[in-house]
């Protein structure tokens, strides 16, 4: 394409988005003194922005279309082999190991609590990845079992009095019958209505935890929720958030080798079928009503233990805390990452949680950063962060 269309094309959009933004960027009213200001300085500063942005976007594009993306393919390439080399993978590992043991030792309580919270995520985005990135079924309303999780530890506590050890497993249970009790209707669903129907269903979870008084002690939540005891042993704030800190990249580490073996195994195929065609999966003899439950069921299994998690941490929860908007970044965390790929959905996870904390100088652009990460992700690189590479098998015909 000439300069001169590249030019003049990126001129008519500046026009039209100044034009757009006129009213809000350029003219404000002064009710004290009854006078119109005109702010000009935003008009041409708008129209530089986006001349200058459309530039470099119709750049990106046509650098896409013509497929000069393929070094950038080379190197993942060159990394995938380098790491799929056993000593390589064990050097890895090891480096890996020794800075997450020495992490809460090296920095501050403030930044391991951080950690804490990315790491919580990073569990809630596995277990939603078997339910979208595996199955291909479309869950807005994953918080939900988040909140089973985390008010059957506040509530067995309160009324029983049992300890962390003993809810973590029984939270992950209770969120495992919710899964079943949510999947079972809408097994004939899927696409938007299924979203539609999985988002009303953690807004209902939310308004009964907010409305009923009685059971959940309504908008003022529950506090003094105890963190996890070590053999009884009475600790301090600073030893009890390390403690915690190991417990979540324990919990982290056997998700991942659970998952890892769950994608691999029968049950991990069907719901790859399951992803790519409804009808032949059901063809080839799958029961699709099953692999559907159980797929709601485990993931929200991971959802429930990160939820018991949470409120060790926070010491008090409230209905506050499980809004739709924190299913919105659970998503994000496996779109983001790459639907299907743990290590993208780690990655995911950890960068959305981390960077808001390390950059909070620009929290009043931090939806607009957020929004332009998603246009640019989903354009330039659909599969996320890190894609999912399928398993191949080639069949030998000289093997004998």
């Amino acid at each position: 394409m000439k300069l001169t269309d590249e030019l003049k094309k990126s001129t008519l959009a500046a026009l039209w988005f100044m034009f757009l933004t006129f009213p809000l960027l350029v003219i404000r009213v002064n009710t004290v003194t009854d006078t119109v200001e005109w702010r000009w300085s935003n008009m041409a500063f708008i129209g530089a922005g986006t001349f200058f942005m459309s530039i470099v976007w119709r750049y990106m594009i046509r650098k896409k279309n013509k497929g000069k993306s393929q070094a950038s393919q080379d190197r993942a390439s060159a990394l995938r082999r380098f790491f799929e080399q056993k000593q390589n993978q064990i050097m890895a590992l090891s480096i890996l190991g020794i800075f997450t043991l020495a992490f809460p030792h090296i920095f501050s309580m403030y930044q391991t609590n951080i950690m804490i919270s990315a790491l919580i995520y990073v569990m809630l985005g596995l277990g939603l990845n078997i339910v979208i990135g595996l199955a291909g079924l479309l869950d807005l309303g994953y918080v939900a079992f988040y909140a089973v999780g985390a008010y059957s530890y506040a509530l067995l506590n309160l009324h029983f009095g049992l300890t962390f050890w003993f809810a973590l497993p029984l939270g992950g249970l209770l969120a495992f019958i919710f899964g079943i009790i949510l999947g079972y209707p809408v097994l004939r669903l899927r696409g938007d209505y299924l979203a539609i129907v999985t988002l009303g269903f953690g807004e209902i979870i939310r308004l009964v935890l907010e409305n009923w008084s009685d059971f959940s002690n309504g908008p003022a939540g529950i506090p003094n929720i105890p963190k996890p005891s070590l053999f009884g042993m009475d600790l301090s704030l600073q030893a009890h958030t390390v403690y915690l800190f190991y417990i979540i990249v324990g919990l982290v580490i056997f998700t991942i080798f659970f998952i890892n073996r769950l994608q691999h195994s029968r049950i991990g195929r069907a719901w790859v079928a399951l992803k790519d065609d409804e009808i032949a999966c059901q063809a080839m003899g799958i029961d699709k009503a099953n692999t559907k439950l159980r797929a709601f069921a485990l993931g929200a299994m991971w959802a429930g233990m990160g939820g018991v998690v949470f409120a060790a941490k926070t010491t008090f929860i409230n209905p506050a805390s499980f809004t739709i908007w924190e299913s919105v970044i659970i998503l994000c965390t496996v779109v983001l990452g790459g639907m299907g790929s743990i290590t993208g959905v780690i990655t995911g996870a950890l960068l959305l949680i981390l960077l808001p904390e390390y950059f909070r100088a620009f929290a009043e652009y931090r939806m607009i950063c957020f929004g332009s990460v998603l246009v640019l992700m989903m354009v330039f690189k659909p599969g996320g962060i890190i894609e999912n590479v399928r398993k191949t098998y080639k069949f030998n015909a000289q093997a004998k």
